[in-house]
């Protein structure tokens, strides 16, 4: 972004901004364009399998949970349990079980809820799920993180001292208009100088989120700070109280409590049911959301239910938060936060702040090429005789 002044505080803002982020530029762009991929993962499966979204007729009575995941075992008895359930409102939808497979990863699996019958394994999900461990991870696992937290924490300093650099000394209208807008009427140089300065600054809400619930969830420590501070217990000893499991005891049906709850959260369009500590678990927990997404969701209605009564479970408030302050940020990292709109805004700011470092390395390449001037020639004296 803009030069600073020539003070010592300038030149130190400058310095931190300029070289941390040369020695990290590629692993910056990185991060930055395998978390954009990501955002419009939803859409993405749900056109992957548009074929299967929907039963071909609607019946009276859904099958218990309980035989539908008999029959996922039947289909896949290698696999683990399914990791959740995803169910609709609308009762033409079909229900999809979140599942991994030893040898092919992850596999979303779709089903009729009216027979049982399994009308799809899609694969599309374990690209994501590759994707976002390489901009979590790189796939190295502990040695990826911290290299991945590292630069996150870079980015983040980039961040903060490019706006300090941005701040233009005196707001006069030919700062402002250096400042808001982009002269694509000028050479290459200048226009990419804009690129990155004004749409820097375009994008620093966004990348300042992203940046921060990023290392929100990366270290533990800090996801449990942010869930205190909002009222939650990160200890999870709020699960104490939900109802012990049962194995003898039958279950109520689970379609019975979403048909409920829909028709009390009137927003709500999806829920998702965790599946799997069902074999050892005496409530169903369940998410109703405006729109499941992948990690998060638009929206969180967090219920705990006694699976064998049917009713609500006793959960404190502080349980109740710590979902919603964890959906939250995991919302805000994702993009499910308002619908279309947090999409679109987590998208266009992903690709703006993967290509800072691209646009602040030749704004360094072409500084560094500009020719030194040479020294003005002595003037010749001449000797008075």
């Amino acid at each position: 972004m803009k030069k600073g002044s020539k003070s010592l505080f300038g030149r130190i803002v400058t310095w931190v901004h300029l070289w941390p982020s040369l020695i990290s530029a590629v692993l910056l762009v990185f991060v930055c364009l395998t978390g954009t991929i990501i955002v419009y993962c939803d859409e993405i499966i749900d056109f992957a399998n548009r074929d299967v979204l929907y039963v071909e007729e609607v019946k009276d009575h859904k099958l218990p949970l309980d035989q539908l995941l008999a029959k996922f075992r039947e289909a896949y008895p290698k696999r683990r349990s399914p990791g959740y359930m995803v169910t609709y409102r609308d009762p033409a939808r079909t229900v999809k079980f979140n599942s991994f497979d030893p040898g092919q990863g992850l596999r979303f699996v779709f089903m009729d809820p009216y027979t049982g019958k399994i009308l799809k394994e899609d694969p599309t999900i374990h690209f994501f799920y590759v994707t976002a461990h390489l901009h979590s991870q790189l796939l190295l696992h502990e040695p990826g993180f911290w290299v991945v937290a590292v630069c996150t924490i870079i980015f983040l300093i980039e961040l903060i001292t490019g706006l300090i650099l941005w701040w233009p000394t005196r707001w006069t209208a030919k700062s402002r208009e250096q400042s808001f807008k982009i002269k694509w009427s000028a050479k290459i140089k200048r226009v990419n100088y804009d690129l990155h300065n004004v749409l820097g600054f375009y994008a620093f809400s966004i990348s300042f989120i992203l940046t921060v619930t990023g290392l929100i969830i990366a270290f533990k420590p800090l996801s449990s700070a942010t869930i205190a501070t909002f009222g939650g217990d990160p200890t999870h000893h709020w699960e104490e109280v939900l109802p012990a499991f049962e194995p003898s005891r039958p279950t109520y049906d689970l379609f019975k409590v979403t048909d409920r709850y829909f028709s009390e959260v009137a927003w709500a369009e999806a829920a998702q049911v965790n599946t799997y500590t069902l074999d050892s678990s005496g409530h169903y927990a369940i998410k109703f959301a405006r729109r499941i997404g992948l990690k998060s969701s638009d929206g969180a209605y967090p219920v705990f239910v006694d699976r064998y009564t049917g009713q609500q479970a006793g959960v404190s408030r502080a349980g109740i938060l710590h979902e919603k302050v964890e959906n939250t940020y995991w919302a805000l990292h994702m993009g499910t936060w308002m619908g279309w709109f947090g999409k679109l805004m987590t998208f266009i700011g992903g690709l703006i702040a993967t290509s800072l470092p691209i646009t602040g390395f030749f704004i360094w390449w072409n500084r560094r090429r500009k020719p030194k001037r040479s020294p003005a020639p002595a003037r010749k004296t001449v000797d008075v005789v």
